[in-house]
């Protein structure tokens, strides 16, 4: 565990990248739902909501409790206390990893005390255990700091070498020269200066002596260097985030970047949910038990993991579902939809403009509304059924009206032959005269004649 925190340290695009994966859980809203609609649920529910939300440090403690997707585990424990006759949470702290234990007999986990150095079984609703399961198999390798520390790995012993290049062949070999009758003072006087001119640019030398730079000409090692770098920090990427291009400076596609930032979202999901599992198990169950009893109902805790959407695009769809459609729809629903909060008794509050309210028909009683719905139904279905047959008469007659196009396809040898002809006007009148269906003219007059003393008749 403390090699991970170690890794975490020191890599920087491994702590961005696991910083962006936490937050994009704790950037979401929470709520807590009760169990059912009863009263007391309800109730259960608001004081699990007031609890929460009086918890300071609240979204700290998320943060140190995804920090299981590294380690594999992660544990918080439980302050409490007595306020107003209720138990209550006073603080959750961050349990240290090294604290922990697996029972080489039992393969159990526990926590060391002073008392118990070799380690003592959690106490029953004091402990917060939150785990991540990257990977089947025992507990403490499931984490991604264990898939990611080869390429850790990798990359540290690269950015080592790196480093040492950069130190040899970063800056130009200063080479001195001497005559041969100098003394070994000159000697030492130009190496003074050489020396010097790595640090303050400048020196004096004998006029019997020089220097030259010799730049260096290694420019592929440089390239490997930081062509590893980059390829251990996309593994960690992948890993981590499941993508790459939205976390780093990759070429890619807008659609590709897109789709990858889909993946991210089903991770930051499946964290929501897994989080919010422990957080119902360990904090709110204790919470309502000691309250409210063993017996009474746990309420839900969940996120919101749906991903942003436009506002005008749904304002539009609801509209239709309720003001065409007639879809009745729940205010709650709708507050809740849009994050608007619900006015209290007596609070001031929007309203249409007046000359709009004063031009709305007065409202109609139920018993009008069933007396105009059932007004003209019989009629309505008498003249459903004169469609229903002119629709059928109507079949041979359109087959017969649409005969001249189909033979206008046959004469034509390819599309554009087609579509010359079809841009000749002249061409374009005779089809329509030939298309001329008297039959369906004197059917469609029938129709309304009927209709029309179908419509006389509720007079």
């Amino acid at each position: 565990m403390e090699l991970f925190e170690e890794i975490e340290e020191k890599d920087t695009h491994l702590f961005s990248q696991m910083q962006t994966r936490k937050l994009a859980v704790t950037g979401l809203d929470w709520e807590v739902q009760p169990f059912s609609e009863d009263e007391a649920d309800k109730e259960i529910a608001d004081f699990i909501d007031e609890q929460l939300k009086g918890i300071e440090n609240f979204d700290e403690v998320l943060i140190d409790m995804l920090d299981a997707i590294g380690k594999g585990i992660s544990i918080m424990e439980l302050a409490w206390t007595v306020e107003d006759g209720r138990n209550v949470i006073e603080d959750i702290e961050y349990v240290h990893p090294k604290k922990l234990v697996w029972d080489s007999t039992t393969d159990e986990l526990k926590i060391c005390t002073k008392e118990y150095p070799s380690g003592v079984e959690f106490p029953e609703n004091k402990f917060v255990v939150h785990k991540y399961k990257a990977k089947s198999g025992h507990a403490s390798r499931a984490g991604i700091m264990r898939v990611v520390s080869w390429m850790y790995l990798f990359k540290n012993y690269d950015i080592k070498d790196w480093v040492s290049f950069c130190e040899v062949f970063g800056m130009p070999l200063r080479l001195g020269k001497y005559d041969a009758s100098a003394s070994e003072d000159d000697k030492n006087q130009l190496m003074e200066a050489i020396i010097s001119l790595g640090t303050d640019a400048a020196g004096i030398v004998p006029s019997s002596t020089m220097i030259e730079f010799i730049e260096s000409q290694k420019t592929t090692s440089v390239e490997i260097y930081e062509k590893l770098a980059r390829y251990c920090d996309e593994q960690i990427s992948k890993a981590i985030l499941g993508q790459t291009l939205t976390s780093d400076s990759g070429g890619g596609s807008y659609a590709q970047s897109k789709t990858h930032d889909e993946v991210r979202h089903d991770l930051t999901v499946a964290d929501a949910k897994a989080l919010a599992v422990t957080i119902r198990r360990d904090i709110i169950r204790p919470l309502v038990e000691f309250n409210y009893g063993t017996d009474a109902n746990i309420p839900f805790f969940g996120f919101d993991c749906h991903e942003v959407e436009d506002q005008k695009e749904v304002v539009e769809i609801y509209r239709t579902l309720a003001c065409d459609m007639g879809l009745e729809i729940p205010k709650s629903h709708i507050y809740k939809k849009f994050n608007i909060p619900k006015p209290e008794d007596g609070e001031e509050v929007l309203r249409p403009p007046q000359a709009a309210v004063a031009e709305q028909p007065p409202m109609e009683t139920a018993e009008e509304l069933k007396l105009k719905q059932e007004e003209g139904q019989k009629e309505q279905r008498q003249v459903d059924a004169i469609v229903s047959v002119a629709n059928k008469q109507a079949e041979g007659i359109f087959r017969e009206m649409v005969k001249p196009i189909f033979r206008l396809i046959d004469r034509a040898e390819d599309m554009d032959e087609l579509q010359k002809v079809l841009k000749d006007e002249k061409g374009l009148r005779e089809l329509y005269q030939e298309m001329e269906s008297p039959e369906l003219e004197d059917l469609i007059q029938q129709g309304i004649y009927l209709s029309h003393l179908i419509g006389r008749s509720m007079d």
